[in-house]
């Protein structure tokens, strides 16, 4: 394989500042230590317990087709309907891609939701994690007056067990392929000791496509790991990382709660060292089928650690499927059918069904919900981008976009809402990123009208003002 390690594809965004904010080795610890976060946790509230322990959200950056995969439009103009066949699914009388076969066979167990509309038109995934549509478009990194994501407020909550991360992001931060962090998965106003644990990820190419991103894409191979959870590193070197990532904060001698520190010391080294975790990113002990069928990509990949951490009781997931040297990812503005058929379609094909079957076969899927959206949709109209006059793709729409409920407490065999007739705005049941979210933590237990206190200690809505979509929640 051929090892690339030089300017990544891009967004249409275009940020190119790959050594800004790069990922360190523990970026759980980000600006505060495990022992704090721990701490921190001692005295959260707690909440009743919903139908999903679990949730593992794959996230679709740069804004996935919805009228090319689950809202097509068949008897639309050329232009509008676009170059792929439907296909009937599992459910009677759904019809998806006909390029999304085994996802097919998956669709009497989930719920669609075909409305999802907002204005915010920004390539990350700041609202569908958090629920809050508002903010700037031209954000492009994390700021500590961010709503936290939902992974965040778990880790508030005191959900899961101490030995294990409460929030895990694969196979990177968002927005690793343009070298820089995008707005999402991260503790915002709750402080960043609520960030989730990120992995590590040096993906590979197997051939060469230097200049051809769009037209010739190649899938980046490769998988999510955790600096400091080697089996390498022996337990004077896990003791020694500990102690390093506390070096540079202020001192805590005066504060009464840190009193206790050495038993949060204790705690941290636990989790360091901890084989639960440790064991969850070694693919190794994955059979060579189970692997073919996720996908030997970084994406499927990272879909198979995210079962294995459900295995384990990670509260929250993230799988981002992000742009790298291969592609665009999802932002198909320039050649978006040969995108979808080459790559993306067959990646999400695979590593979804794979996941549903494997938490099915364990009996894990009733108790874990696997959620797939992006920020966006794309525009109804196929033309031709100025940027990209060789080809034709779709553009940025976030008026209307789709997302996938299966396990965890959803309603199967349901679709919700319904777009007009070009698939451009909702027609019936419009749904909010809000609503979205207001439903994931109505499934894990949480009240979605809970508060959480933001830098100035005022309490904030942690779904923002959404209310469940009671019609998904079996």
């Amino acid at each position: 394989m051929i090892s690339i390690r030089g300017r990544g594809a891009q967004l249409c965004d275009g940020i190119t500042r790959r050594e800004l904010l790069r990922v360190g080795g523990l970026s759980l610890f980000g600006g505060m230590t495990l022992p704090r976060l721990l701490a921190a946790n001692e005295n959260a509230p707690h909440t009743s317990r919903g139908p999903a322990k679990s949730v593992v959200l794959f996230n679709l950056l740069g804004g996935p087709s919805h009228i090319d995969m689950f809202d097509m439009k068949p008897d639309a103009p050329l232009d509008i309907r676009g170059e792929f066949n439907p296909i009937q699914t599992s459910l009677n009388g759904l019809q998806i891609c006909e390029h999304l076969p085994q996802t097919a066979k998956w669709m009497h167990r989930a719920s669609l939701i075909r409305t999802i509309t907002h204005t915010y038109d920004a390539h990350n995934p700041l609202a569908l994690m958090t629920g809050f549509a508002g903010g700037e478009f031209a954000q492009l990194f994390p700021r500590s007056s961010d709503p936290p994501d939902i992974g965040a407020v778990c880790k508030y909550l005191g959900r899961g067990a101490s030995d294990i991360p409460g929030s895990v992001c694969m196979p990177c931060y968002p927005g690793w392929g343009d070298g820089y962090r995008r707005p999402g998965p991260y503790g915002g106003y709750l402080g960043r000791q609520y960030d989730p644990l990120f992995s590590v990820c040096q993906p590979e190419l197997q051939r060469r496509n230097i200049g051809k991103e769009l037209y010739d894409p190649v899938l980046p191979i490769g998988e999510p790991q955790v600096d400091g959870l080697d089996v390498s590193f022996d337990l004077n070197q896990r003791r020694s990382l500990l102690d390093q990532v506390d070096v540079g904060f202020e001192s805590v001698s005066s504060s009464a709660a840190t009193k206790r520190l050495d038993r949060y010391q204790e705690q941290a080294f636990g989790l360091l060292s901890s084989t639960k975790t440790r064991s969850a990113f070694d693919l190794s002990q994955e059979p060579d089928k189970v692997r073919d069928r996720y996908g030997r990509n970084l994406f499927g990949s990272s879909m198979l650690v995210a079962r294995r951490l459900v295995e384990v009781g990670v509260p929250f997931i993230s799988v981002h499927f992000d742009t790298f040297k291969s592609s665009a990812a999802w932002d198909t503005h320039g050649n978006n059918f040969g995108l979808l058929k080459e790559i993306n379609l067959p990646v999400l094909d695979a590593a979804y069904p794979a996941l549903c079957q494997d938490l099915e076969d364990r009996g894990l899927l009733d108790s874990t919900l696997i959620i797939v959206m992006g920020e966006m949709g794309r525009s109804p109209r196929v033309g031709k981008n100025r940027s990209f006059a060789d080809d034709a793709g779709r553009d940025h729409w976030p008026q209307c976009g789709f997302s996938l409920f299966t396990g965890g407490g959803a309603t199967p065999g349901m679709v919700f809402g319904k777009s007009d007739r070009i698939g451009a705005y909702p027609e019936e049941n419009p749904v909010a990123p809000a609503d979205v979210v207001a439903t994931i933590y109505q499934l894990l237990g949480i009240d979605p009208h809970l508060t959480v206190p933001d830098q100035t200690n005022r309490p904030r809505l942690i779904a923002h003002g959404g209310e469940p979509i009671s019609p998904i929640i079996a």
